[in-house]
């Protein structure tokens, strides 16, 4: 089969479109035959081993556990393994194969069976692609280290980005009074899912606006994490999904201590993907509740293009790749 593999760290030059042996699943393995992957900001850090921290996971000197890129997949069952009882060959299936080694990257990809669902009959593969490590890292924001509630006041700093756009309609979706924070472009969009106030942030600086929020949630560039806590409510809670290395080391040396010492509470969130959370968002994207933002489709020979532009942050949406 095509992979794109990577034995070096580095920018995307070290990628490489290579011929590599099919995978074989074990016996409680599913067969994916993949016909769209997307990229997400784990595929960059990984590929730069950025945090240093990452060698740790991945191999110190190079990547030796994995050598192929990419959480997020959908496609055709090809085979299953014989203690494989929810899926047969033909099931269409997506989900996040971040817990088996990533190797989205590539024609074909073996996952353990609790890590797909059946795809969404309403989505294309290049849709359903575009949802699981995303969405499911707005919801366990939200809903588990946010504690969302009815009529809150949740603020979405980076709301146009992967995460950032399910963000935003998750929050509605949970009965928030939404405020998306993005750049003017991206203005129409962020309304267009469902926030109810927008903010230009190279307009206007939410953090020292007087307004305070009962949730925020944090993906991109870099802010103090004191600017965070000036804008929170009382009680409320900010929450770090992702940004700058630096932003990363902030919230874990800081938040603790920060929380402790009053009534806003600091947190970093370390999401896992659950088949039972991936079954909750599937339901939400059949009602039409929440919908997948697609900005670029490339295909599996221009993953190095797809990955550059994705670290230069101005991702609208997601990023995907047409596997098939």
């Amino acid at each position: 089969m095509k992979a794109v593999v990577y034995t070096e760290y580095g920018p995307p030059d070290v990628l490489q479109l290579k011929e590599v042996d099919n995978p074989v699943p074990a016996v409680d393995e599913v067969l994916v035959k993949v016909h769209a992957a997307s990229v997400n900001a784990a595929d960059w850090r990984l590929m730069r081993a950025d945090p240093f921290l990452a060698r740790l996971y991945t191999g110190l000197l190079k990547p030796t556990r994995f050598q192929i890129l990419g959480a997020d997949i959908a496609g055709r069952v090809e085979a299953v393994g014989k203690n494989v009882r929810q899926f047969q060959p033909g099931d269409e299936v997506f989900g996040d194969v971040f817990a088996s080694d990533f190797g989205g990257f590539a024609e074909y990809k073996c996952a353990r069976e609790s890590e797909l669902v059946s795809k969404p009959a309403n989505l294309s593969f290049e849709e359903a692609a575009a949802v699981p490590l995303a969405a499911m890292t707005a919801l366990h924001g939200l809903r588990d280290k946010g504690q969302i509630q009815p009529g809150q006041k949740v603020l979405i700093n980076g709301a146009s980005g992967g995460v950032g756009t399910f963000a935003v309609q998750i929050a509605k979706y949970f009965g928030a009074e939404v405020t998306a924070v993005c750049s003017t472009g991206n203005m129409d969009m962020a309304r267009s899912l469902g926030a109810h106030h927008v903010i230009d942030y190279t307009q206007e600086d939410f953090t020292r606006s007087g307004r305070q929020y009962d949730l925020i949630l944090g993906m991109n560039g870099f802010r103090s994490i004191f600017d965070y806590k000036r804008a929170l409510s009382r009680r409320g809670v900010y929450v770090m999904t992702g940004g700058s290395t630096a932003q990363l080391f902030q919230a874990m040396l800081l938040g603790p201590w920060l929380s402790m010492a009053g009534s806003k509470k600091m947190r970093t969130l370390s999401s896992k993907p659950n088949q039972q959370d991936l079954l909750f968002l599937k339901d939400l994207l059949e009602s039409g509740k929440i919908k997948p933002v697609i900005d670029r489709c490339y295909r599996l020979s221009e993953v190095p293009e797809a990955i550059r532009y994705v670290e230069t942050g101005h991702a609208k949406g997601k990023v995907v790749i047409s596997v098939g």
